[in-house]
């Protein structure tokens, strides 16, 4: 589930982009000034930036140029209405990996985010797989065995990334972060009152342990490698 900073000043277009990029099942998180992405890059990891060029002070290409010389490794796709081969040079220049000029299609901005994430980091299987346990993230369907567990999105995300990162211990604040949008109102409560509902429904296909916590340090699963899939 990669996780999608929105940086734009148009809200109404910013709530577009997020409602349609939430339905195909992104992270997404929005904000409109230059000074506030740079805030949230500080503390937060994302996958994406899709940045407005011109923002009321800082613009998005200053934004991009500070992320990079701070190391910063976000992909970045600029949405602009700057549709001039020199603004298109500059952008790609300072460190974006794609450029959509305004006004465009809902669906062409999907196709652009599919591409640029078609990258080896990003290149994961649709279903997941440790033992008997399989996840299907993007219809957040658990299977054990023959029995299907539905659960929530957040309880699938939350599962998904344990699950693509097994044998490594979280504790709750390293959940919020992946897991929870930074522009909610959650807490380290809200990831083990969640954690809490996953393990009843792993409860329900006799795997309640499948998650084990950690004492005073997170959760893990753990497994055998050959056991991946």
């Amino acid at each position: 589930m990669p996780k999608l900073l929105i940086v734009e000043d148009d809200a109404e277009l910013a709530n577009q982009v997020a409602d349609w990029l939430t339905e195909q099942g992104y992270q997404v998180e929005k904000t409109a000034t230059g000074e506030d992405a740079l805030q949230l890059l500080s503390n937060f990891k994302y996958d994406v930036l899709l940045l407005d060029w011109s923002l009321p002070g800082l613009s998005g290409l200053e934004v991009l140029k500070r992320h990079r010389e701070s190391g910063g490794m976000s992909l970045a796709l600029f949405i602009t209405g700057k549709g001039d081969i020199d603004s298109k040079e500059k952008g790609l220049n300072i460190g974006a990996d794609d450029y959509l000029v305004k006004p465009f299609d809902m669906r062409e901005l999907s196709a652009r985010l599919k591409t640029i994430l078609r990258r080896p980091q990003f290149l994961l299987p649709d279903e997941l797989r440790i033992g008997e346990i399989m996840l299907n993230p993007s219809l957040h369907k658990l299977h054990v065995g023959d029995k299907e567990v539905r659960l929530m999105p957040k309880e699938s995300a939350l599962l998904e990334f344990l699950m693509r990162h097994p044998n490594r211990v979280y504790s709750s604040k390293d959940l919020l972060d992946a897991v929870w949008p930074s522009e909610k109102e959650a807490t380290t409560d809200t990831v083990r009152s969640w954690m809490r509902n996953l393990r009843k429904k792993l409860g329900t296909a006799d795997r309640e342990d499948f998650v084990k916590t950690i004492p005073a340090s997170g959760y893990v699963i753990e497994c055998d490698l050959e056991s991946m899939s």
